[in-house]
C-alpha cells in the first residue's frame, strides 16, 4: 500500500472497530459522512474522494472485519454511479429491478433493496448487464430480513426518476461481497486462534491439539485465498473490464466462507451460536453474503460457460492474460 491508502486502512480500521456491528444508521453515518467515506469512488468533477478500487478493497475489507452494521459499501457503489447523473444524498443498491423505463420515468419493482430507509436512490441490475439508477419514494416498503438481521426491502415504483447506464452493478455487488468476506473470515481467524489459545481441555490449551491446529491452518490458507481473489478483482477493476476476475474471486470467496465458517464453529463448539459473542454477527454476515450478489452455483455456471464456449486450446491463453 502507498502512505495514502496506509492513511486510509488507518482511519477506518479505526473508525469501524469503534463503531462495530450494533451501530444504528442515524446514530453513525453523520460520522462517516464526515470522513467523505460514501463519495470514496465519486470522481474529483464531481465533488468526490475519486479513490481507485483498491482503494475501496480497503474499505470493503475493513468493514467486513468489524461486521460494520451500516450500508456503507453499497452507499459507495451507488454514489459511485449515481453522482455521475446529478443523484444526490445517500444512495443504496439492490438485487433485481423488475419494469419498465419510459423517457426518464421507471414503472416496477425494486427487489431486495439493502437499507431502503432514508436512502435518496437505489441502482440495480437491470436489462443486458446495464444498471437502473432511480430515485426512492417516500412509501413504506414490503420488509425482510437477513439472518443477520440487516433489512433486505421489496419497494415498488410509480413514475421514479431514472436513468440507465452501461455497467454492470451486480457485478460490482460482487465484488464488494468478495472484499468484505475477506475481512470477515480474517476476523473469524483472529477470533478462533485466540480462543483456543487461552481455551483448556484435558490440562491442555486447544491449540495444543494437532486436529486442531491443521483446522485451523486449513482456515488460514482459505482466509488468504480469498483476500488474494479480492485483490486481483480490485487491480483488473482498476485496469478495466474485470468481470472475469470478480466472478473467480466471488466464488472463491463463497467456497472460503463454508470452510472458514464452518471450523471457526467447531473450534468455538456452543460458545460461538450465542449472540454476544463476537463470532456470531461475523458468521451470518458470512453466509448472507455467500448468497448474495452470484452464489456457488451462478459463478461457476457463468465461469463454466465462459470458458467452453472459448474452447479447449484458449483455456491456458484466456487465464494467463487475464490475470497478468
Amino acid at each position: 500500500m502507498n502512505e495514502q491508502q496506509t492513511m486510509l486502512s488507518d482511519m477506518t480500521q479505526a473508525l469501524f472497530g469503534e463503531l462495530g456491528h450494533k451501530t444504528t444508521l442515524a446514530e453513525a453515518w453523520p460520522r462517516v459522512e464526515e470522513l467523505s467515506l460514501p463519495d470514496l469512488l465519486v470522481d474529483d468533477a464531481h465533488g468526490g474522494f475519486g479513490g481507485s478500487w483498491q482503494d475501496a478493497l480497503i474499505v470493503f475489507r475493513a468493514a467486513g472485519y468489524h461486521a460494520l452494521g451500516l450500508p456503507l459499501v453499497e452507499s459507495v457503489l451507488a454514489a459511485h454511479l449515481g453522482s455521475r447523473h446529478g443523484f444526490q444524498g445517500r444512495g443504496t443498491i439492490a438485487r433485481a429491478a423488475n419494469g419498465t423505463i419510459s423517457g426518464d420515468q421507471f414503472e416496477g419493482t425494486l427487489e431486495d433493496v439493502i437499507v431502503s430507509d432514508g436512502a435518496a436512490f437505489v441502482v440495480a441490475p437491470f436489462e443486458k448487464g446495464s444498471s437502473l439508477i432511480v430515485e426512492l419514494p417516500a412509501s413504506a416498503a414490503r420488509r425482510a430480513t437477513t439472518i443477520s438481521g440487516e433489512a433486505r426491502d421489496q419497494v415498488t415504483i410509480c413514475h421514479g426518476r431514472a436513468v440507465t447506464q452501461d455497467v454492470d452493478i451486480f457485478a460490482l455487488g460482487a465484488f464488494a461481497r468478495s472484499a468484505q468476506i475477506a475481512g470477515a473470515l480474517d476476523a473469524a481467524l483472529a477470533i478462533s486462534t485466540d480462543y483456543v489459545n487461552q481455551r483448556k481441555q484435558f490440562g491442555r490449551n486447544l491449540s495444543a491439539f494437532q486436529a486442531v491446529q491443521q483446522n485451523l491452518a486449513t482456515f488460514a490458507c482459505e482466509a488468504a485465498a480469498a483476500n488474494c481473489a479480492a485483490s486481483a478483482a480490485a487491480q483488473a477493476l482498476d485496469r478495466g473490464n474485470g468481470t472475469f476476475e470478480i466472478g473467480a474471486a466471488k466464488l472463491r470467496c463463497n467456497i472460503a466462507v463454508g470452510t472458514g465458517a464452518g471450523i471457526a464453529h467447531q473450534v468455538h463448539g456452543a460458545i460461538g451460536f450465542t449472540e454476544e459473542y463476537g463470532l456470531h454477527p461475523l458468521t451470518r454476515r458470512l453466509w448472507t453474503w455467500r448468497s448474495e450478489f452470484g452464489n456457488d452455483s451462478h459463478w461457476a455456471t457463468r465461469l463454466g460457460g465462459q470458458l467452453c464456449a472459448r474452447g479447449a486450446d484458449s483455456f491456458w491463453p484466456d487465464l494467463t492474460a487475464l490475470t497478468d
